[in-house]
């Protein structure tokens, strides 16, 4: 789909400037990418490229798990308010909101690395990931068995269980990749 720069000043009663340096940044975050003679178009990943992001996620995440310690206060908060925004994005049936509050569940998972830089890059990841989300025709299947699983993985690292979990991050990427590469399937 092309972004036409000229509809989108119009849309969004913005300067032309002030759309292109959105159309850099969204293309920065691998979310558009420039195609000669037809400008601007959102990206659409392909099946390696998911399975790359799953391999990013692997590392990152379970990493985050191996190499915490006890939650502090402020983590632990965090996380809470990511999985209480969540729940309310459920009842509300906003499956996007729901998407995008369990990734900042998960980006506080990686944030307990302590790099800025882990952190800044995991946000790109998130943003490709959100490209792939959108594409599911049902977003409330595609959503709703994440919930229960994000309090799980946070109430054992909230018990400093690492072990166990790691073992639930491990599978709940395992499923999230399986049902991600499924939307190939089904067009």
């Amino acid at each position: 789909m092309p972004l036409i720069e000229k509809d989108l000043v119009t849309a969004y009663n913005a300067s032309r400037n002030t759309i292109r340096e959105a159309l850099h940044r969204l293309g920065q975050e691998g979310l558009t990418r420039y195609v000669r003679n037809k400008g601007v178009m959102v990206r659409r990943l392909e099946r390696e490229e998911v399975r790359d992001l799953f391999v990013v996620r692997r590392t990152l995440e379970l990493q985050a798990i191996a190499q915490s310690g006890p939650l502090t206060d402020a983590q632990s908060g965090r996380m809470q308010s990511a999985i209480e925004a969540t729940t309310l994005a459920r009842e509300r049936e906003d499956w996007r909101a729901v998407a995008t509050h369990s990734l900042v569940f998960h980006q506080q998972i990686v944030a307990l690395m302590g790099s800025p830089l882990f952190d800044e890059f995991f946000a790109q990841v998130i943003a490709q990931l959100r490209l792939v989300f959108c594409a599911a025709p049902d977003e409330q299947r595609f959503q709703s068995p994440w919930l229960e699983r994000d309090r799980e993985i946070y109430g054992l690292l909230a018990e400093h269980n690492r072990p166990a979990a790691s073992e639930a991050m491990s599978l709940y990427l395992d499923d999230s990749e399986h049902l991600s590469l499924a939307l190939f399937d089904h067009p």
